[in-house]
C-alpha cells in the first residue's frame, strides 16, 4: 500500500509541476471568457451590419407596412422598376437581396412561388424573418376571404403559462427546465472531455517510461497492477484540482467583467442563437425577474450533482484511464495506438449522442434509463439526468455497476499491462490481447 502510495504521489507531483500544466490551469478560464467576449463582440457587429433588401411585389397583396425596417435589415420598394431589372440591379451594386413576389391566381400558388435572390447564400435568421412576415400577410388574406374579422382573432390571441408540479408539491418551470438542460449537458461535456484528456496523459506516460526502458527499472521493485493503478489515480487527482482551479477562475473572472466592464452574461450564452430569440430572452429575464432566476438556480440540486458530478468522474476516468494504460502498454509510440482508439473512444460518443437525442427530452425514457445502468455511457448519461431528478435505488444500480466494472477492466488491463509493459519492437495485434489476457500468474 505504500508503493502505491509513492506511485500516486510521484504522479500528482509531476503532472501538477508540468509548465503546460500550470500554463493551461490558469489560461483556460481567461481563453474561455476571452472567446465569449470575442463571440459577443463579433455578434454585436454582425448586428449592426444594415442588409439592404429591395422587393418586387407584382402581387399587389404588401405595402410598405408589412417590409417594416428593423435594426439590422432596410427594405426598399422596387415594383415599378420590375422584377429583372431589379434583379440585374441587386447584382451589380451593394444590395443584400432582392425578394420577387409574382402575381398568382391563388394565395397558396403565391405561397411556393416566391423567390429570394443574393450573391451569397443568406442566413437562416434572414430567410425565416421573410418567411414569416410574408406567412402572415397570406394568412390574413386568406381569413378575409373566409369572412372572419382580424381584429377579433387578435384579441382573441392569450398567452398560456402552465405551472408544473410534482405529486409532492415541488414546482417547476420553463426556465428551471432550461437550466436543467444547459447543467446537464455541460457536466456531461466535460466530464467527456477531461476523460480524453487525462486518458490520453495516462497514455502517454506509460509509452515514455516504456520507450525510456526506466519502467523495466520500477518493475522490479513495483507490480504492474500497483504501477498502473498508481498512475491512474496521480492522474486523477491532479484533473480534479485543475477542474477545481478552473471553476473558481472562471467565477472570479465573470464576476469581475460584469462589474467592471458590463458585460452582460445572457449574451455570451445566446451568442449562437437568432437576434429574435436573443431579444425575447432578455425581454424574459429582465432585472425584476432576476431574483426569480436566482431562486430557480438556489432550487436545484446543486450540492448533489456536484457530489455526483465527482463519483462519475472518478468512476468514468479510471475505467477508462485503465483502457488507455493498457493500451499505452501493449505498443511503443502514439502512432501505433490509433487501432486500439476507436472502441474506446465509440462508448463515450454514443453517451453524448444519446444524452442529447434522448436525455433533453424524455430524461427518465427507457432509452435514457438504460444508457445510464450501462458503465460505459452511465458516467455522462447519468450526469445529463441528475438535474431532472433520478430516484435513489437508479442512482444506487448505475453506481454499483459502475464500481463492478472499473474494478473487472482494472483487473482485465492488467493482464495486458503486465505483459505489453515489456515487450518491445512488435506492433501489437487484437490477437496478441486476447493471447496476453490468457496468461495466467
Amino acid at each position: 500500500m505504500s508503493k502505491l502510495k509513492l506511485i500516486i504521489q510521484r504522479e500528482f507531483i509531476a503532472k501538477v509541476r508540468n509548465k503546460s500544466f500550470i500554463m493551461m490551469t490558469f489560461l483556460s478560464p481567461i481563453l474561455m471568457i476571452g472567446m465569449g467576449f470575442l463571440v459577443v463582440f463579433l455578434m454585436k457587429k454582425n448586428d449592426e451590419k444594415i442588409k439592404d433588401i429591395v422587393y418586387v411585389d407584382n402581387s399587389g397583396m404588401f405595402s410598405k407596412e408589412d417590409f417594416k425596417d428593423t435594426k439590422t435589415i432596410h427594405y426598399e420598394d422596387y415594383t415599378a422598376l420590375g422584377a429583372e431589372e431589379t434583379k440585374k440591379k441587386v447584382e451589380d451594386g451593394n444590395y443584400y437581396g432582392a425578394l420577387i413576389i409574382p402575381k398568382q391566381d391563388s394565395l397558396e400558388l403565391l405561397a411556393k412561388s416566391i423567390e429570394f435572390y443574393s450573391k451569397d447564400s443568406p442566413g437562416m435568421s434572414l430567410m425565416e424573418a421573410l418567411e414569416n412576415k410574408i406567412e402572415q400577410k397570406i394568412r390574413n388574406s386568406k381569413l378575409t376571404n373566409f369572412g372572419m374579422d382580424l381584429d377579433k382573432i387578435e384579441a382573441s390571441k392569450i398567452n398560456t403559462d402552465i405551472k408544473m408540479f410534482n405529486f409532492s408539491g415541488e414546482e417547476s418551470s420553463k426556465l428551471i427546465n432550461g437550466l436543467k438542460i444547459g447543467l446537464g449537458s455541460i457536466a456531461g461535456y466535460l466530464l467527456m472531455m477531461f476523460v480524453i484528456i487525462y486518458g490520453n496523459s495516462v497514455m502517454r506516460s506509460v509509452i515514455e517510461e516504456k520507450t525510456s526502458r526506466i519502467i523495466e527499472v520500477i518493475v522490479s521493485s513495483v507490480k504492474p497492477f500497483q504501477l498502473m493503478m498508481g498512475k491512474i489515480i496521480g492522474n486523477a487527482s491532479a484533473g480534479l484540482l485543475q477542474f477545481f482551479i478552473w471553476g473558481i477562475l472562471l467565477l472570479i473572472i465573470t464576476t469581475i467583467a460584469s462589474a467592471v466592464f458590463g458585460v452582460d452574461i445572457v449574451e455570451m450564452q445566446a451568442a449562437r442563437v437568432p437576434s429574435e430569440q436573443v431579444e425575447a430572452a432578455k425581454q424574459a429575464i429582465e432585472p425584476d425577474k432576476m431574483q426569480v432566476l436566482i431562486q430557480e438556480i438556489l432550487r436545484l440540486p446543486i450540492l448533489k450533482m456536484f457530489i455526483l458530478f465527482i463519483f462519475y468522474f472518478l468512476g468514468g476516468f479510471m475505467l477508462y484511464s485503465s483502457l488507455f494504460a493498457a493500451v499505452g502498454a501493449a505498443v511503443d509510440n502514439e502512432t501505433d495506438t490509433q487501432q486500439f482508439m476507436l472502441p474506446i473512444m465509440m462508448p463515450l460518443m454514443l453517451g453524448i449522442y444519446v444524452g442529447f437525442a434522448t436525455v433533453m427530452n424524455d430524461p427518465h425514457g427507457s432509452i435514457a434509463v438504460l444508457f445510464s445502468y450501462i458503465p460505459f455511457t452511465s458516467p455522462i448519461v447519468m450526469l445529463m439526468r441528475v438535474p431532472f431528478g433520478v430516484a435513489w435505488y437508479e442512482l444506487a444500480i448505475s453506481m454499483a455497476i459502475l464500481l463492478a466494472t472499473f474494478i473487472f477492466m482494472v483487473w482485465l488491463a492488467a493482464k495486458i499491462y503486465r505483459v505489453g509493459i515489456l515487450m518491445y519492437g512488435k506492433k501489437p495485434t487484437y490477437k496478441d490481447l486476447y493471447k496476453w489476457l490468457k496468461y495466467k500468474g
